[in-house]
């Protein structure tokens, strides 16, 4: 671990130590591979510093943590209490997005040192003139705390001097004299431990609820909407309670080998194409990429209403960035330097072997040109910013070089700390958690192809109780516009219900693809693991007021999310018995907001079991009764003891409890919902 030590004047020998000190900082946690990473955290919530610290012998030590946000000067300073076994915990807030720096700090604390030495020197009865002496030494140490001591307190470091010089042993065992002289003596032997990183993000990072549609398809026919229709969508989509509204691209469409329905190779006269063939024609006959706005969503300056109408609603509007390009982007005339060429000149099609992907041509990030293309795609991350846009969606990461993200990413955030940056990568894990590390603050999960409460469980153990948990934040998806698993299919209205109250509870920041979702669309293409009819490549006619759609329920279980403290975070989830291979349960908590989620994952059929609960673990009382509401169905229940009866049936797959203290009164129970609800 590099560190920083004061020490006696350097050996001439060149094969000693150039500085050294008795004291060392043999470990800091938490520190990703050694420190090479950031950790995360969003606004408002704590880092809990643990640091190993040794010294040869029985000296006392001093040992503190060093905090200060990356745009500041000032360093904030707090102890760190000794624990057990050498080991020492401190922790600090983080109030502001961007980089906080943190460093761990030890020196040998004469004082303290002397001081125990001195007690024990008194309480095992050595003669006074033993103890004159070390009174003298004593107050010798205090001497040097006094020379850097400001006004007030060298006075009373002088008048404990004063009392020490005349023998009086009583005021040389007080910790305020203690305190007084940690403060202000020299950090003899003082080393450093590296200094460590925070990505700070803004709280939607943590707590986001996303919802995904096609704006193309926001109209009542089949005909394709401009963004100020898909505008009026927004205020049912806040009544639903999401934070996030997420946009497939909105660029110009391609028009050389565009895609038909369903994937189909050729695209008829009216097709629209697939968004994420980026790059074509504008209403003037010009080409427009990345920076420009498809022209039948209205142009640029629609979308500026658009934005202005979901932030008034209190949402944030989220873009996908796709850095891939149609043959009809611009770049391809104007760059062609900057994709991959066949022997025969030609531009390669993107391809997986033997599938062709004939409407786009995948972007060479080893081009020798390469710090051009680089400015360039950060410039779209940044011209969107302009537009009102921080929160991004970023497709296939995995495909681009690592070293491009560290550097945009980090760039990006120098001028804007609250952005938000979700990895859509579904590949290998390290390669998922790489990503993760390097900076984007959400990453798509293997969430959807967990579905048996063990494969659930043991998921949620590696995502929120081990290292991962300090830099990978994930985010939930029961489907997306690529992905209609099989257990929706098979498991229709309750598989959905189940499925977007796990995403929505399990992880405290979660997606949906919205439409199809909410109205439980469960056709598949060709038996294959997404839907039929995929708006992807066509517009889809939705019935946005359908009162027997799931709105309704998710509106309620956004509303839990955002009344409920416990829901908002991930660290605290612990997994429960049911005592039924086909009930989960888990428990989360808040302070004294302390939730318990069981889901049935059998939509077929009812499931009865036993909620054990380990009362004790929870602070709950293990001899007396406690108050179980349920809040999705607004039930409640008085409780005792660990074992509770559960029955969950496809028309009822989840229950979402809320426990308290029993006898807790309705006004009680009314003033906590203001005080949430606040």
């Amino acid at each position: 671990m590099a560190s920083s030590a004061t020490s006696p004047p350097a050996s001439p020998d060149p094969t000693m130590p150039k500085s050294w000190s008795r004291v060392v900082i043999s470990s800091v946690a938490p520190a990703i591979d050694g420190g090479q990473w950031p950790i995360k955290r969003a606004v408002g919530e704590q880092v809990e510093v643990t640091a190993g610290v040794l010294v040869d012998s029985h000296d006392a030590l001093a040992v503190e943590l060093v905090v200060r946000h990356a745009s500041e000067e000032t360093e904030h300073v707090t102890r760190m209490p000794h624990v057990e076994n050498d080991e020492y915990a401190g922790a600090f807030e983080v109030s502001a997005p961007g980089r906080y720096l943190y460093r761990v700090r030890a020196w040998i604390n004469r004082f303290a040192t002397w001081q125990d030495q001195f007690r024990r020197r008194v309480e095992g009865g050595e003669p006074p003139s033993e103890i004159e002496s070390e009174l003298t030494a004593g107050a010798s140490l205090l001497d040097e705390a006094a020379e850097h001591a400001p006004e007030d307190d060298r006075e009373m470091l002088t008048a404990h001097i004063e009392a020490f010089e005349n023998g009086n042993a009583e005021a040389a065992l007080g910790d305020e004299i203690a305190e007084l002289a940690r403060r202000h003596a020299p950090h003899h032997q003082q080393t450093s431990s590296a200094t460590y990183e925070v990505l700070v993000d803004p709280e939607r990072a943590r707590t986001g609820a996303w919802y995904e549609f096609f704006p193309r398809s926001a109209r009542d026919d089949d005909e394709h909407a401009t963004l100020d229709e898909a505008a009026e969508r927004l205020p049912r989509i806040q009544e639903m309670g999401f934070d996030i509204v997420y946009l497939p691209p909105i660029h110009p469409i391609g028009e050389t080998n565009r895609k038909g329905p369903d994937d189909a190779p050729e695209a008829g006269p009216d097709d629209p194409g697939s968004p994420w063939a980026i790059g074509g024609f504008l209403a003037d006959g010009s080409k427009g990429g990345h920076k420009s706005v498809h022209p039948k969503l209205g142009g640029i300056e629609a979308f500026d209403r658009f934005v202005e109408t979901a932030h008034d609603l209190g949402l944030e509007v989220a873009l996908d960035v796709a850095f891939q390009c149609s043959p009809d982007h611009p770049y391809v005339e104007e760059h062609p330097e900057w994709f991959y060429h066949r022997p025969d000149g030609s531009l390669r099609y993107a391809e997986n072997p033997p599938k062709k992907y004939k409407d786009v041509h995948p972007i060479n990030f080893e081009t020798e040109a390469w710090p051009a293309l680089w400015a360039e795609l950060k410039s779209v991350f940044e011209y969107w910013i302009d537009h009102g846009v921080t929160t991004f969606r970023v497709d296939n990461p995995h495909t681009k070089p690592f070293a491009f993200w560290q550097w945009c990413l980090r760039e990006l955030r120098e001028d804007t700390p609250e952005l938000v940056v979700l990895s859509e990568a579904f590949t290998r894990p390290k390669t998922m958690y790489h990503l993760a590390k390097l900076g984007f603050n959400n990453s798509y999960t293997y969430f959807t192809w967990r579905n048996t409460p063990d494969a659930l469980e043991a998921y949620g153990e590696e995502l929120f109780h081990t290292e991962a948990a300090e830099y990978f934040r994930p985010n939930f998806w029961p489907n997306t516009p690529d992905i209609l698993h099989d257990e929706l299919v098979d498991g229709g209205r309750p598989a959905h219900k189940s499925r977007f109250v796990l995403a929505a509870t399990m992880s405290s920041t979660y997606g949906v693809y919205g439409p199809p979702f909410e109205h439980v669309d469960t056709q598949q293409r060709d038996h294959k693991e997404e839907y039929a009819r995929n708006e992807k490549y066509e517009i889809r006619t939705w019935d946005w007021n359908d009162p027997t759609s799931l709105q309704p329920f998710m509106a309620r279980v956004n509303r839990l999310r955002n009344e409920n403290p416990a829901l908002q975070q991930t660290r605290s989830i612990r997994f429960l018995d049911t005592q039924h291979p086909d009930l989960i349960a888990y428990s989360k908590a808040a302070g004294d907001n302390l939730i318990v989620v069981v889901v049935s994952l059998d939509p077929h059929s009812e499931c009865e079991g036993q909620l054990v609960l380990p009362v004790h673990d929870l602070g709950l009382p293990a001899d007396e009764a406690f108050s179980a509401h349920d809040l999705l169905h607004d039930a409640h229940y008085t409780w005792q003891g660990t074992h509770h009866y559960l029955r969950l049936s496809p028309d009822r797959p989840a229950h979402i409890f809320r426990l308290e203290p029993a006898g807790t009164s309705e006004q009680t129970h009314a003033a906590y919902d203001r005080l949430v609800h606040a």
